[in-house]
């Protein structure tokens, strides 16, 4: 909060409320699964103040938010930055090294001029459980349930 703060903004419950749901979660939340959370405590805290709230983070680069091929976009706390593979199937979401994408970006930027946002990218595809299942492959993981 000492960022919050910082920037001249004030410290509020709500604001409390909203960074508490983020440390807690162990990944990516809609901004509907950190509305209901913060609720939970404050249920005086409207959605749009939540939304406010997330807008006013990501303003100062607290939290990241990101498109991973799902309707609603997704918030974490900044940090390690990282990529997203989302399988289309199961909506299952794997975080990844950044560095993964080291030689696309600098290939971007060299051929395009792009430089490429690496908080927000995300991969759609299959991943290993669902190509298997559609093959009709038993994989380790299925033949122990």
């Amino acid at each position: 909060m000492s960022t919050v703060r910082g920037a001249a903004k004030r410290v509020t419950a709500a604001k409390r409320t909203v960074a508490e749901v983020l440390v807690a979660a162990r990944g990516h939340l809609t901004a509907d699964e950190i509305t209901s959370a913060v609720q939970r405590e404050r249920p005086e805290v409207s959605p749009s103040t939540i939304y406010r709230i997330l807008e006013e983070f990501e303003e100062l680069e607290l939290v990241v938010h990101a498109h991973l091929g799902q309707p609603a976009a997704v918030y974490h706390l900044a940090g390690v930055v990282h990529g997203h593979l989302t399988c289309e199937v199961c909506q299952r979401t794997v975080e990844i090294p950044s560095s993964h994408f080291d030689a696309l970006s600098r290939e971007l930027l060299a051929r395009y001029g792009f430089q490429l946002d690496r908080h927000h990218l995300a991969l759609s595809g299959r991943c290993r459980d669902c190509r298997n299942a559609r093959a009709g492959v038993v994989t380790p993981r299925e033949a122990t349930t």
